[in-house]
């Protein structure tokens, strides 16, 4: 078995970052998130987010493709929240994410701004790296 330790934080928002991720979905959807990392050989570190946005802290192992492991995640929870009881099906996630590799160090940091994200939100303390989506930053977009 090789060696590895890579860290990674992951973020990505619902379809045009509408505010699906209601209170009494965000168990469910991180709880089903954390079984899906975890079968896919990978660590999940940490899970947060808003509405609209969910982060991840996460190690995967360097056999699995990143691109595939997010995507991975992206649409199996998609398919997942929409056959939930009750569920209107129209549950979905944008296209595009961030992706950030960075040091163990920053672990205890990076794990803490994700636990904290409403937080966060609510009092206008980001991190810009981490909260890109595509692009651009959508809290921070230029209006041109």
């Amino acid at each position: 078995m090789p060696f590895w330790r890579l860290y990674y934080h992951i973020v990505w928002a619902t379809y045009n970052r509408e505010p699906l991720i209601a209170p009494e979905l965000e168990k469910e959807l991180y709880g089903y998130l954390t079984g899906k990392a975890v079968a896919l050989e990978s660590i999940l570190h940490a899970i947060g987010g808003t509405p609209d946005h969910v982060h991840v802290v996460v190690s995967v192992p360097p056999k699995v493709a990143l691109a595939t492991f997010i995507g991975m995640l992206k649409g199996s929870s998609s398919y997942h929240v929409n056959h939930l009881p009750g569920a209107a099906g129209n549950f979905g996630w944008q296209d595009e994410y961030g992706v950030v590799s960075f040091a163990e160090r920053h672990l205890p940091q990076v794990i803490r701004y994700v636990q904290r994200q409403k937080e966060h939100h609510q009092t206008g303390q980001l991190w810009d790296l981490l909260e890109h989506v595509g692009e651009t930053s959508p809290d921070s977009q230029s209006s041109a």
